[in-house]
């Protein structure tokens, strides 16, 4: 029998707007509650919810008709219990128990609710839709005063701290990164996300063996910024390592050492669930810096000075960059996120002069009424197209000078709320090759038209020959490792990396998926299933390719959920991802193994090897020339790998969750491997979190930490 288990704020019968009660009940809070309460949600649930309780992200809507649709049926003590043991993100049961209770309160009073005498227990079974009718009142609660005492923050806040260029310092040799270093780089250096143009997370140094990696011992650690989401990748240069942290901070560390050399805290303090940006790039004598609030910075590389900066988007409206920049010709390739609000504004990649910082070109990512593929849409106004983002850094091949970009699902996340019926929803779901010296579209494929189930395509492409085949492969949340001829963009081969029952089938020649009939005809209101969920199969933990092996390494994520899609009205300003109900559930046939590691050869696309465990994987893979991978967890083990097999050759345990880019590089000759522990991720951290209560880690501890073998 399978294990269901209800996750944040999502579950609940449908009520319709006509069924609200127009004769509301007093509310069972004092307004005492509901006026503390406001600056407890600020502190504790605002950051990823946003402050006027319409969510973003995954983050669902707490006040109006998306939130009185998910809840109204339900009494008051359950939203009290979920929210108490699921929040805030990644720290449940954490805040005192009046805490809740006054956060509850003031979520009740913002959707209608009005105070009564008596102060609110958790335990009343009154159903919401009795007292509340999601409509704010227009004196909102007066906020208490704020807590100033750091012992009093919650976890996941960020500490008052100064911003600016807090550590001077200068870098005394640096040599600017050229057009060649990043199409051949040094064997000793990670220049970029995936260290070469083509994705690969591969190290061509092999000191580190398959005999002597079980002496492996760390060397050094640096604690970085806590208060908000880390899945960051060190970026190492000739020795100096360039380290992205949570609030758009930047470090230079000398690698070899752990020696602080200059810091730049940009800022701003982190706003939402996700603290950190994945990526760095180098160009010339420059660091380039996208930051959570969508904007682009140059710093110098020796002295980590602002050269120039710039506004990718206005981050005032929700906007952000999370994954990460690339550079080629001179300009720095940059994707968006947070495009998920219905607004006369879309996505887009967008490049920059690397010197100026002006934008050389922007290619937006949802086709618009009279454009190619905005017949797509069904018709629907061009306000209501959202989706599309680009939240993993494409990758770049040479031989052709193109770049390849993934693209997220179309938003709201069901066809039945978005009301885009068959339509394929361009260019949501799809590769995208796009010439980087113009932002020219060359060609684009789509791998889920139509996609319903918040199951994105969205990361990394890996460039790989095969001989004269020239072929471009990834894997998204449905599972399924595509490979596409990376000239053409035609489909070649496909395979399922972990159970699926969202396709009936997949096109033999052309790859188009076709949807279970339910998923295809399901409308607002109705349940369906769908292995895996919104966690994946595969999600941002990226793969891995070795060329000695031809075998790319993959984690992956077995869980699956029930998804409704609810109403969502149709104006400016709503939050379209937050119009869909969850219920997760174990994925059959894994006995409750969320975490799956699997290697498949790259040109028979079959697999090689895999294994599973409780914990989901939430590093990267990097596979070595020793014949050596490694992979973090969930549970806080980081391991190596034989390559060729899978077998743990060695393992530690670090201080929380092992997620984020693990890397490798050399200084005066010695290899060293760098990975970090951090908190955050999204649906491959909040899942494991509901669907793996036993498994317990501290709520802080963002940190990097470099291992290499002994000198002798």
């Amino acid at each position: 029998m399978k294990k269901l288990i209800v996750i944040a704020a999502f579950a609940a019968a449908a009520l319709g707007a006509n069924a609200i009660a127009q004769n509301l009940q007093t509310a069972p809070f004092t307004a005492e509650q509901a006026s503390a309460g406001r600056a407890l949600y600020a502190a504790s649930c605002g950051g990823c919810h946003r402050a006027d309780l319409q969510g973003a992200g995954e983050a669902p809507a707490l006040a109006g008709s998306s939130f009185m649709n998910a809840w109204g049926n339900k009494p008051v003590s359950e939203l009290h219990t979920l929210v108490k043991f699921s929040m805030p993100y990644n720290n449940g049961n954490s805040l005192d128990a009046a805490t809740y209770r006054n956060i509850i309160a003031f979520m009740l009073s913002a959707n209608g609710a009005k105070a009564g005498s008596a102060a609110l227990t958790g335990t009343e079974s009154v159903k919401i839709s009795a007292i509340a009718d999601g409509k704010a009142p227009a004196q909102a609660p007066a906020p208490a005063a704020p807590r100033a005492a750091a012992a009093e923050r919650p976890a996941t806040s960020y500490p008052a701290t100064r911003f600016g260029l807090t550590v001077p310092g200068t870098i005394k040799t640096y040599r600017p990164v050229t057009d060649a270093m990043l199409a051949n780089p040094a064997d000793g250096d990670w220049l970029m996300y995936r260290r070469n143009y083509q994705g690969w997370s591969h190290s061509p140094l092999k000191e580190i063996t398959t005999a002597n990696v079980k002496n492996l011992q760390l060397v050094w650690s640096w604690a970085m910024n806590d208060g908000g989401a880390s899945q960051v990748t060190p970026i190492i240069h000739d020795g100096v390592m360039f380290l992205s942290n949570v609030a758009n901070t930047v470090q230079a560390l000398d690698a070899k050492t752990g020696e602080l050399l200059w810091e730049n805290r940009i800022g701003p303090a982190p706003t939402r669930a996700y603290g950190a940006t994945r990526s760095l790039a180098l160009y010339g004598d420059k660091v380039f810096v996208p930051t959570t609030d969508a904007k682009l910075y140059a710093l110098d590389a020796k002295t980590g000075k602002i050269v120039w900066q710039t506004e990718i988007e206005n981050g005032k409206e929700g906007y952000s960059n999370t994954g990460g920049a690339i550079a080629v010709h001179g300009k720095i390739l940059v994707g968006l996120t947070y495009c998920n609000r219905f607004q006369t504004k879309h996505c887009f990649i967008s490049a920059y002069d690397s010197e100026t910082g002006k934008v050389a070109w922007r290619f937006k990512t949802i086709a618009l009424k009279g454009e190619p593929g905005g017949d797509s849409w069904n018709g629907i106004a061009d306000e209501f197209r959202q989706g599309g983002e680009t939240w993993i850094a494409g990758t770049y091949d040479p031989e052709s000078n193109t770049t390849y970009w993934g693209t997220a699902q179309a938003k709201p996340w069901t066809r039945a709320t978005r009301g885009t019926a068959q339509g394929a929803t361009l260019y949501a779901n799809a590769t995208l090759a796009l010439d980087p010296d113009t932002g020219k579209l060359k060609w684009f494929y789509t791998h889920a038209p139509g996609e319903a189930l918040d199951l994105d395509e969205v990361f990394e492409r890996l460039v790989i020959n095969h001989g004269n085949e020239k072929d471009v492969l990834t894997v998204g949340k449905a599972g399924i490792l595509w490979k596409l001829d990376r000239i053409t963009g035609k489909y070649k081969a496909s395979a399922e990396t972990v159970f699926q029952n969202v396709y009936d089938k997949i096109d033999p020649k052309t790859g188009i998926p076709t949807y279970r009939a339910d998923i295809q005809n399901a409308k607002v209101g109705e349940w369906v299933s769908s292995c895996p969920g919104p966690a994946g199969g595969h999600d941002w933990p990226a793969t891995s390719y070795d060329p000695a092996t031809d075998l790319m390494l993959i984690p992956l994520h077995q869980s699956c959920v029930l998804l409704r899609g609810n109403e969502l009205e149709k104006k400016i300003g709503p939050a379209a991802t937050n119009a869909a109900s969850q219920q997760l559930f174990e994925m059959p046939g894994t006995h409750g193994n969320l975490g799956r590691l699997a290697a498949y050869n790259t040109r028979t696309m079959k697999p090689v090897w895999s294994f599973q465990q409780k914990s989901p994987f939430l590093t990267s893979v990097l596979t070595t020339a020793g014949g050596v991978g490694f992979v973090g967890d969930y549970d806080r083990r980081f391991r190596a790998i034989e390559t060729a097999t899978g077998k743990t050759l060695w393992q530690t345990r670090l201080t929380t969750s092992v997620q984020g880019h693990v890397v490798s590089f050399a200084v005066d000759g010695k290899q060293y491997i760098a990975v970090e522990t951090g908190l955050g991720g999204g649906s491959p951290v909040a899942k494991p979190a509901t669907l793996l209560p036993q498994v317990r880690k501290p709520g802080n501890g963002n940190a990097l930490f470099v291992f290499a073998l002994p000198d002798n």
